[in-house]
């Protein structure tokens, strides 16, 4: 009786790992290849056959002639999927570290936008430390400094940012939101740097 119910267990498991661990994974990876090949693949961007990012992952933009990321806590240089701090800092509101960067971050924002109120998103981090959108609020707030930096018109920046704002997901949804990369790729194409 020992040995026939040692054997059914062992059997189960091999059934049960090939099933769940190699049969169900593959027909679920073959059914989003077929059916959601961009998404599945990451929505990878690609730019003159070379890959420039994804717009599921936030980088980091510094010249004053893009739009800038909302801060990232992943990794020591930020936006670093692959790094084991991935995510947010935990610190704490009355973490002296944490006071520093915000205050840090909120002069910078005064001295380019000395009339503007600053957006939540620009001083703080996301929850996964690689979120790629920022809100409305915040794209506009950068557009006195993107217009200027690439000589464009703040009406034709709008305009921009406007056909780069997701609205709220099926309707309601999340907050509307803005993907940086994809807008700063569309900003080097309409108006390049000089």
């Amino acid at each position: 009786m020992l040995k026939k119910n040692l054997l059914i267990s062992i059997w189960m498991t091999l059934a049960t790992t090939v099933l769940l661990g190699i049969l169900y994974p593959l027909a679920v990876t073959l059914l989003a290849q077929w059916a959601f090949p961009r998404q599945a693949n990451g929505e990878i961007i690609h730019l003159g056959g070379k890959m420039v990012g994804s717009s599921l992952i936030g980088q980091p933009f510094s010249s004053a002639g893009y739009f800038h990321s909302r801060p990232s806590a992943a990794g020591a240089a930020g936006y670093d999927p692959d790094a084991s701090s991935g995510g947010a800092s935990n610190l704490g509101p009355t973490n002296s570290a944490l006071l520093t960067r915000v205050n840090s971050d909120v002069q910078r924002l005064q001295a380019e936008n000395p009339e503007a109120r600053i957006p939540a998103d620009l001083v703080t981090s996301s929850g996964s430390g690689l979120d790629p959108h920022i809100s409305p609020a915040s794209a506009e707030f950068q557009i006195p400094r993107v217009a200027r930096e690439r000589k464009i018109s703040e009406g034709d920046l709008r305009a921009l940012v406007a056909e780069h704002t997701e609205g709220r997901q099926w309707g309601f949804l999340g907050e509307p939101r803005v993907n940086v990369l994809e807008l700063n790729l569309e900003l080097d194409a309409v108006h390049p740097l000089h």
